[in-house]
């Protein structure tokens, strides 16, 4: 992994390999019932159960049903995390047990944490300002700050593997899981640890967080078909639909892989970051910053926009976002943009915000590894403004050679990471 410059020498990187992933979605919760569901096109939204929504516009989310924190975390300490880093532990631990990884490899200084989140606890916050307003100051939980704040995730997760290397929060909106890859993959490449755990949580279905984006107009209000509801560069998409979970993935220094006969699902090759300069909300409406992040991801991989079969993309399902994507996509690949596989899995699993990033580094993965493209669902009307192949509605078997996965936040921050299916 190199600068940004594009130009930058890799032959003294070490290179870094994906050898767990671990997914808590609103598709279920852990790697398999999500991936199987991704495959069949299943959606993971409805309407939402956590807290009374009939005032809101929106009134449907993806919300991670199967969750039972108590399956991962012990009772005395559940009260103690809010719902966001609950499920950074379940992806924690989930990633960790996939990759076979005995437990004494994650001690020490050689293994670190770096965990993303967009709002973090935002619903502790809220539980506690009532307690607050309603009981007064002195009734607040002396846990409420440790059980809030977005670099907890990455804290207890240390805490639990006695991880003593490089322990870091990314907080860059729907960009912080891709970053927070990104980074733990060169912190591996230049030599500062051998092991990271890395990936976005979230939990942002609170009565606050669904107000915040209502009052943006940014949601789908679709809510007689939430299923239906998030339709990623369909003519007919109204929004995105907010959802929640973590995606984690295990990140190991390539020989150290070898050396214990890890399975290795892909390759990081690339990455890279931009800010758009541009807005605290909107994408720059030409798009500048989405082509020059998957440029320098690609510079920073030494590939060819024609070396790419695949791409994750950010796909909200706002009329912005996916058409200036798109068009970002097309300046960048040129003729070859209409040979990609270019879809958006927030099709089934809503937008994860700060988790998504993390999640569709796990997907890609697994699209690599299995040689497989998920679909885009809910894609039933062309829009003339996205004209790509965006896999609609069904699976598909592919050669997928390199994959690369789109994260564009508020603020303008940009992400992107290119895998490669690992050889040798």
């Amino acid at each position: 992994m190199s600068s940004n410059s594009g130009d930058h020498q890799k032959t003294n990187e070490r290179r870094v390999v994906i050898t767990g992933v671990g997914l808590v979605t609103p598709l279920g919760t852990g790697t398999q019932k999500s991936w199987e569901a991704l495959v069949a096109g299943r959606s993971g939204a409805g309407p939402i159960t956590r807290f009374d929504a009939s005032r809101h516009a929106t009134r449907i989310a993806a919300e991670v049903r199967d969750f039972q924190p108590l399956d991962f975390i012990e009772r005395k300490e559940v009260r103690k995390m809010d719902r966001f880093i609950q499920f950074a532990m379940a992806a924690a631990q989930a990633a960790v047990e996939d990759a076979g990884i005995p437990p004494a490899r994650l001690e020490g200084d050689r293994a670190g944490v770096l965990v993303g989140s967009g709002i973090g606890g935002i619903g502790t916050i809220e539980e506690w300002h009532k307690v607050l307003l309603e009981r007064g100051p002195s009734r607040v939980s002396p846990f409420f700050l440790i059980a809030t704040i977005i670099n907890e995730a990455a804290g207890q997760i240390s805490i639990r593997y006695r991880s003593r290397g490089p322990n870091s929060a990314t907080v860059t909106a729907c960009a912080a899981g891709t970053h927070a890859v990104g980074e733990a993959c060169r912190l591996i490449a230049r030599g500062d640890a051998d092991i990271m755990i890395a990936g976005g949580a979230e939990a942002p279905v609170t009565p606050l967080g669904v107000a915040g984006f209502c009052a943006m107009k940014a949601m789908s209000e679709r809510n007689d078909a939430p299923e239906k509801a998030s339709r990623p560069f369909d003519a007919g998409r109204d929004g995105f639909v907010i959802g929640e979970g973590a995606g984690i993935v295990l990140l190991e220094e390539l020989g150290a892989a070898l050396r214990r006969g890890a399975k290795i699902y892909a390759e990081v090759v690339g990455y890279g970051m931009t800010g758009d300069a541009y807005h605290p909300a909107a994408p720059a409406e030409d798009g500048e910053g989405a082509y020059r992040v998957m440029k320098h991801a690609l510079d920073d991989a030494g590939l060819a926009p024609e070396d790419i079969q695949y791409i994750n993309a950010h796909g909200t399902s706002t009329q912005l976002n996916d058409r200036i994507e798109t068009a970002a996509v097309k300046r960048l690949f040129g003729g070859h943009a209409y040979k990609v596989g270019l879809n958006s899995t927030k099709s089934m699993t809503g937008h994860l915000l700060g988790a998504a990033g993390g999640v569709e580094a796990g997907i890609a993965a697994l699209c690599l590894k299995h040689q497989i493209m998920t679909p885009t669902i809910n894609y039933e009307t062309p829009d003339p403004e996205c004209d790509l192949d965006y896999v609609p509605n069904a699976a598909r078997p592919a050669e997928i050679i390199h994959a690369m996965s789109n994260s564009f936040g508020f603020g303008g921050t940009n992400g992107c990471l290119v895998f490669r299916r690992f050889e040798e």
